[in-house]
């Protein structure tokens, strides 16, 4: 694929972001504009490898057929690129920007050299498909008279109403919140996802039948169970959107807040008002800490950063990731390596160093006279000590000091789905993390007609990953309601011309 000695000649180059303290300055998408014959070279580099791992297990989870539309770039076939893309990928401008590209960890290059850029280029493909008005509204020629209710209107649910709406059943997504999108619409800053790129493709598929309604909340302005008895069957897809807490003296003063909360707020102002409406948690002037790292830590450093804070330190506990892959994490698995996100690097470039201290513990919260947040209490923990019967980690004696900090921000991760959508479905199964119980591949939970699809199945994952389940999810519900199915199943090949079904 791409030129045959293009690894042998090229080097990997990324499609840079804006210059730091530029972008700093806005709310803006952090991307610039690829050029063209960059991004030939680097599809170039793409090896005629003969086992694409990138659209392996432990690659691409919706087998996207990475080697040929890198090929096609190459040869300049950008609409068949983008033909390719969509083949196994409903929306390739969500992976293309809030992905963390497990295909390139796997690409088989990366054994031994930088791997493909594969990201950025699967983004210019379906970035140039919208400009050149390649991507318009399909709506179904014939609809099956079956309905489905589908709760949550994350990367799943759209997903899954996606594929059912385009063989022709009558989809209709409930959305608690105002706006359609999920966390793709709140969850992730608009610095790194455009909420105009998220809406022109709700348009799209608005525009081909899916009924959207927002301000619903099952479980409480309607219920579960009056969805399945007025449809033919029911979708969860609400998410892990369970915060996990850190239970600590001091957490309920003012200024310690749920990540979530957060970028939620700060969205929603940003698109209501340009935040002229003032109903955010505002980090101007602050000193801010951010407890817990991942994407979502780096979403908080970074939306910190773009109000104002006068100071930012990120918390982990977990000691610091090695430079290079270490033994016990070989190739195509995921590399577990040191990173440097878009966050991490507007803070060295604003105050001079990496915000982030590894190996830390917050043991307490410090509150002034009137309830509100002024430090927090750490102490360093050494993790070659685990304890017999606690923690895997020991704290270490004589570490223990104190930060000055007015705002902190929870990012350690989620426990689950929230159980009060299930409301008078609550017999359905649930397994030993609170997800709701149904087999990957078959999707069909405790309750006849009901099925689950996503983070609230498999706990909290990528984006990627929920695209896979809603696409899996709504071949499940398509055979249920008509007894066979023509949609693809998840993991499975979509008939490349590498791997023919």
């Amino acid at each position: 694929m791409g030129k045959p000695t293009g690894f042998k000649e090229f080097e990997r180059e990324t499609v840079p972001y804006r210059l730091p303290l530029v972008r700093i300055e806005d709310f803006d998408e952090i991307y610039t504009d690829p050029d063209e014959d960059h991004l030939k070279t680097q599809g170039a580099r793409c090896m005629d490898c003969g086992v694409p791992f990138c659209q392996s297990t432990t690659g691409c989870p919706i087998d996207n057929l990475i080697p040929e539309w890198n090929d096609l770039v190459y040869n300049g076939r950008w609409r068949d690129a983008l033909d390719r893309l969509h083949k196994t990928n409903n929306f390739p401008e969500f992976t293309g920007r809030a992905c963390p590209a497990p295909c390139e960890g796997a690409c088989v290059l990366g054994i031994t050299n930088p791997a493909v850029t594969i990201k950025n280029i699967e983004n210019a493909i379906v970035d140039r498909g919208w400009s050149e008005g390649w991507i318009t509204a399909e709506p179904p020629e014939i609809r099956t008279g079956k309905s489905v209710a589908i709760i949550g209107s994350g990367p799943a649910g759209l997903a899954a109403a996606d594929q059912l709406n385009s063989v022709g059943h009558n989809v209709t997504v409930y959305e608690r919140a105002d706006r359609i999108g999920g966390l793709l619409m709140y969850g992730i800053p608009n610095m790194k996802l455009d909420k105009g790129v998220v809406q022109r493709r709700l348009d799209k598929m608005a525009d081909e039948g899916v009924q959207f309604k927002t301000g619903v909340n099952v479980g409480e302005d309607i219920s579960a169970k009056e969805l399945l008895d007025t449809n033919d069957a029911v979708l969860l897809a609400t998410g892990a959107t369970n915060p996990r807490n850190l239970n600590v003296p001091g957490r309920e003063l003012n200024g310690v807040h749920f990540a979530m909360d957060f970028l939620t707020a700060n969205t929603k102002s940003l698109l209501d008002s340009k935040h002229e409406d003032g109903n955010y948690i505002n980090a101007e002037g602050k000193k801010v800490v951010v407890i817990g790292g991942g994407d979502t830590g780096t979403d908080c450093i970074g939306t910190s950063l773009r109000h104002g804070a006068t100071s930012i330190v990120n918390l982990e506990i977990v000691p610091q990731p090695p430079e290079s892959r270490a033994p016990n994490n070989p190739w195509p698995q995921w590399p577990r390596i040191f990173r440097v996100d878009y966050g991490h690097a507007e803070v060295a470039e604003k105050f001079g160093s990496d915000p982030r201290e590894y190996c830390v513990e917050t043991t307490e919260f410090i509150g002034d006279d009137s309830g509100n947040l002024k430090a927090l209490k750490i102490v360093e923990v050494d993790w070659s000590k685990p304890q017999e019967n606690g923690p895997p980690f020991t704290r270490v004696e004589g570490t223990e000091k104190v930060i000055e900090a007015d705002l902190a921000f929870l990012a350690m991760g989620f426990l689950g789905p929230e159980q009060y959508v299930l409301g008078s479905l609550d017999d359905l199964d649930l397994d030993q993390r609170s997800n709701y119980q149904a087999e990957h591949g078959e999707f069909t939970t405790s309750i006849d007609g009901v099925f689950a699809a996503g983070d609230c199945r498999r706990g909290q994952s990528l984006v990627v990953w929920a695209i896979n389940e809603g696409r899996g999810a709504a071949r499940a519900i398509d055979k249920y309601l008509m007894g066979t199915s023509m949609l693809p199943a998840p993991g499975v090949s979509q008939g490349s011309a590498l791997n023919p079904a």
